[in-house]
């Protein structure tokens, strides 16, 4: 304990003391969490502190602007504001705090430390935005990417600075598909987002993580469900940047964000809330504008030579595959793994749908006799699927269909290969090699 104030103290002597005058403005409206603010002019996204109580003071963000008076909403929980209450500016401006010392920790939108450790000692800042690249800056994907799960090595094998969505419905499989690829796959640095999620599950993901050697090249960045909107909006802006800051030192990072449609809802409140009208099923068009800059920020760099591996979940409300944040995310990703109710419900997991899932970079990183075994099994896969109420039923004659007669014949060994204990590894080279040999299997004589 004497070792961390004493850290703490030397921190705080080697800190600049800002000698200039502190912005400050007055509280002069509060209306439906949207507060307003008179005398302090800040660009949107700087965080201010506004006196609560004796001594205490409240979080909030600048959201927007109204007729030179700033529009705050509150980054905690609901505070006794009163009017006329004084506000001042915090930090930088559109900024974060970023470092290794974020590496094996766990912190929430605003760079605290939720684990119980110290304060991050983070030397670097980064835009909560991101750094624009234009588009011939981002070097295409080529190479393939280890996730550590075989049906999706094998069969939609993603790339490195690959893009890749896992939508599903609730309670389908999301959180322990990316609970598996976060603990196996091969990455420099592995970012994990979990935006609007239970309590529960970011102190149990934090409980099997923060552990052993994969800790050292872990950063977790969370918000619960139950925090303020732009909370949640910021913890993925925020994780992002992290990621993109060691892009920028040449590191290969895999970024897991858990999940885009609530962070859709998080743009969605903040944006009914400044009065913007609701477009597709509610949803304004700044919302699904937020999801499109989000994950536009992942992607390889020419320059660096650093890749960010985005791995984000789409919860598709009521498994319905054509909600609007679906429809954006399939729209601007480089591929999706879907997951299926149906097989969930018959013990198969992970349970991806592979004829509906596809990776769009496949064919370049993978040699071409293996796409062709690849588009064999997923043949497969398919025909047994489309024809099983058939075939449950004695309605089929086998003779009808080879491809079927075949899917039938190795049934048992498709779905050996494509079910993976959650703490098994799979690696990529022992993935594809059994997925040939599957595909080349023939029928039983």
């Amino acid at each position: 304990m004497l070792a961390e104030l004493q850290l703490e103290l030397a921190r705080f002597r080697a800190a600049p003391v800002a000698s200039g005058p502190v912005s400050t403005g007055r509280v002069v409206s509060c209306d439906g969490g949207l507060i307003e603010v008179a005398g302090l002019a800040l660009p949107i996204g700087s965080l201010g502190a506004i006196a609560s109580g004796e001594g205490d003071e409240a979080l909030a963000e600048v959201i927007g602007f109204r007729a030179g008076h700033s529009l705050m909403m509150l980054l905690g929980d609901t505070q006794l504001l009163r009017p006329n209450a004084q506000v001042r500016a915090l930090g930088s401006p559109g900024t974060v705090r970023v470092g290794q010392a974020l590496l094996g920790r766990a912190v929430d939108a605003l760079g605290r430390a939720i684990d119980g450790g110290p304060a991050p000692d983070c030397q670097d800042d980064w835009p909560l935005g991101g750094r624009r690249e234009a588009a011939l800056e981002r070097a295409g994907v080529r190479e393939p990417f280890d996730c550590g799960v075989r049906a999706i090595n094998a069969l939609a094998t993603m790339g490195v600075g690959q893009r890749v969505g896992v939508i599903a419905g609730s309670g389908v499989g999301k959180s322990v598909l990316l609970d598996m690829i976060a603990g196996h796959a091969e990455a420099d640095i592995t970012v994990v987002a979990l935006v609007g999620e239970r309590a529960r599950e970011v102190s149990d993901f934090v409980a099997r993580h923060m552990v052993g050697a994969r800790r050292g090249r872990m950063v977790v960045v969370a918000v619960p469900a139950d925090h303020a909107p732009n909370l949640r909006l910021r913890a993925a802006q925020h994780a992002t940047a992290i990621a993109e800051h060691f892009r920028s030192k040449g590191k290969r990072v895999l970024l897991v964000l858990d999940s885009l449609t609530r962070v859709a809802h998080a743009a969605r409140e903040l944006a009914l809330v400044l009065g913007e009208p609701g477009a597709a099923r509610g949803y304004p068009p700044s919302a699904l504008a937020a999801i499109t800059r989000l994950v536009e920020r992942a992607g390889n760099s020419a320059q660096s030579g650093g890749a960010i591996t985005g791995l984000y979940t789409v919860l598709a409300d009521g498994d319905d595959t054509n909600d609007p944040v679906v429809d954006t995310a399939r729209a601007i990703l480089d591929g999706h793994l879907v997951l299926s109710r149906e097989l969930a419900q018959r013990g198969h997991y992970p349970a991806i749908d592979i004829p509906a899932s596809l990776s769009r970079v496949m064919d370049d990183i993978v040699p071409a006799e293996t796409a062709e075994a690849a588009r064999s099994l997923r043949a497969l896969i398919a025909s047994r699927e489309d024809n099983r109420d058939l075939v449950m039923m004695g309605a089929y004659r086998a003779g009808s269909d080879p491809v079927l007669d075949r899917a039938l014949e190795q049934s048992s060994a498709i779905d050996a290969f494509l079910r993976q204990p959650r703490s098994a590894l799979a690696a990529l080279d022992a993935s594809l090699a059994a997925m040939r040999a599957l595909a080349e299997a023939g029928p039983a004589q």
